[in-house]
């Protein structure tokens, strides 16, 4: 899921968030490192009863292992905390060349990397979809006469006009937010190098320019500039994440000259033809890690973090690079997840426009007929999807939504007015449920650790929650496992929050239950305790 920041400084009118990754050490695991698994009766922290579960209703009971497959941006299938819960093919003989067990992949030991080729290239960079679309029908469609489309003509030409909108605003937003962090940048190495004069010191901290009065305006100028970026956490690391982050989204995601899949040569619109490759964690697995972690890290290991489930096995489907994620590389996931025993998929991934939405449609049925529940992240816009849509979607149709999805948007660690976290998306119809998903400690590659916000790590906490559920009740339909979810969800009917994406001064209320279908968060020991109910 695509990570939004705005630029704050105390000059420049909008006000912004910048997202950040944060590296922890792990050698002291406190009580919040695992706050969605907490409980607030007993921890007074809200997350999903996890830990509760386990405690008073597991022990001495026997589980069988689930496999959840995690569509992602690649996977540390070794990492320390992770490498017992990977999903192993058993029908395909390791790195033999060979398609053992005929089902069109190679090697496909632990999942499939869609975003590769044959001979190991793998894409790390991509487009935005929008980018795409644009740079497909801008020669065809720029100057046409309307009345000469056919009706299919112009449903591509409709797409066309959305993409182009999107993409010259975004791109236009993108420059501008390149231009203002230069400009603080410059601002603040200005200020800095006057307050390193004024107070005789290589080292300017935010205490000694806080204890700073003087009647000097141009000094008061930079002192109050630098207050207004403390008071909002600013860090150096600031400037250097915006400024990478606002490269990539010129130099790739709005580069119309940018064309990496040509790596792979393939047709968006043919889904029988092979292509891709073994190599499940790619040049990128920091954000697939990271999901899976939530949902399988080892519990009580003295390492790390606990995941959600224990009898999990993760099964790695790279799909998402860095920009958006293609129809046919989702759509073939899902089948691929389908067909080789995955009971859950965690989908924590999402666009604006789905140019082969039909093939993600055809997909998910596909998966709805084979009894297999997706989970999808809400979306980190701050805004109502009932309203704004957002892909992939449950709604197949205008008449037919699937049966087997969950969408879920994220919660924070206090039940508080910042309980529904501001970035999430939220909706009535189209969001399920809320669960964890700002201040996530998870996995990192090569052995670390992380901490992020974002509801790409509320589905997980969910996905997570429904595995531990079937684990121990097998039998379980699909729509039996999603009955259990939605209706074992904690409510807080009553309770009043700020509305996610109004980041005015005088941000507006809403009662938490209008944001989604259940009005409450995921908890995993309601959900087992009706579960034992419907298996009786």
């Amino acid at each position: 899921m695509k990570n939004t920041f705005i630029i704050l400084a105390f000059f420049v009118s909008t006000l912004t968030i910048f997202a950040q990754q944060q590296t922890i050490d792990t050698s002291d695991i406190s009580l919040n490192h695992n706050w969605y698994n907490k409980s607030a009766s007993i921890d007074t922290i809200y997350g999903a009863e996890a830990d509760v579960a386990y405690n008073q209703l597991l022990k001495n009971k026997t589980s069988t292992t689930v496999i959840v497959a995690v569509i992602d941006g690649g996977i540390d299938i070794t990492h320390e905390d992770l490498k017992n819960n990977i999903w192993v093919n058993n029908n395909e003989i390791p790195d033999n060349g060979i398609d053992d067990d005929n089902n069109g992949y190679i090697d496909d030991i632990h999942g499939w990397n869609f975003l590769g080729n044959s001979k190991g290239e793998n894409i790390l960079y991509e487009n935005l979809e929008v980018t795409r679309i644009y740079r497909e029908f801008n020669d065809k469609f720029e100057n046409i006469d309307l009345k000469s489309l056919s009706d299919k003509e112009k449903i591509k030409y409709d797409l066309y006009k959305k993409a182009k909108s999107i993409y010259n605003k975004n791109k236009k937003e993108a420059q501008t937010g390149q231009k203002q962090i230069k400009l603080i940048e410059e601002r603040y190495k200005e200020a800095i190098i006057k307050l390193e004069w004024y107070l005789d010191t290589n080292i300017v901290t935010p205490k000694a320019v806080n204890n700073i009065k003087s009647d000097d305006k141009v000094l008061m100028y930079h002192v109050n500039f630098l207050k207004h970026l403390y008071k909002n956490d600013f860090t150096v690391d600031d400037i250097k994440e915006s400024k990478k982050n606002i490269s990539e989204e010129l130099n790739y995601h709005y580069n119309l000259d940018f064309k990496p899949r040509e790596i792979i040569g393939d047709d968006p619109e043919d889904i029988i033809t092979p292509y891709g490759n073994n190599n499940v964690y790619g040049p990128d697995a920091d954000h697939g890690t990271f999901v899976a972690g939530i949902i399988a890290a080892e519990r009580n290991n003295k390492i790390g973090i606990n995941g959600i489930a224990t009898d999990v096995n993760i099964m790695a489907l790279k799909v998402v690079p860095n920009g958006d994620e293609r129809d046919k590389d989702v759509a073939k996931a899902i089948r691929y997840a389908v067909d080789n025993g995955a009971r859950i998929i965690n989908m924590s991934f999402g666009k604006e426009l789905s140019p082969q939405k039909h093939l993600v449609d055809e997909a998910v049925l596909y998966a709805e007929k084979k009894g297999v529940l997706l989970i999808h992240a809400a979306g980190n816009d701050g805004e109502n999807i009932d309203k704004i849509k957002q892909y992939p979607t449950k709604n197949i149709s205008t008449d037919y939504q699937a049966t087997n999805w969950i969408t879920v948007g994220a919660s924070s660690m206090y039940k508080n007015l910042d309980f529904a976290a501001d970035f999430s998306n939220y909706g009535k119809d189209m969001v399920d449920i809320f669960a964890p998903g700002v201040d996530i400690k998870s996995l990192a590659p090569e052995n670390t650790y992380s901490s992020e916000d974002g509801t790409s790590f509320s589905a997980p906490v969910v996905s997570g929650v429904a595995a531990l559920v079937l684990s121990y009740y097998p039998e379980l339909t699909y729509s039996e496992l999603k009955s259990v979810i939605l209706n074992s969800a904690t409510k807080y009917s009553k309770s009043k929050v700020y509305k996610p994406g109004d980041y005015s001064r005088k941000r507006k209320k809403t009662k938490f239950e209008k944001l989604s279908v259940t009005g409450g968060i995921v908890n995993a020991y309601n959900a087992l305790k009706m579960a034992e109910q419907m298996s009786k």
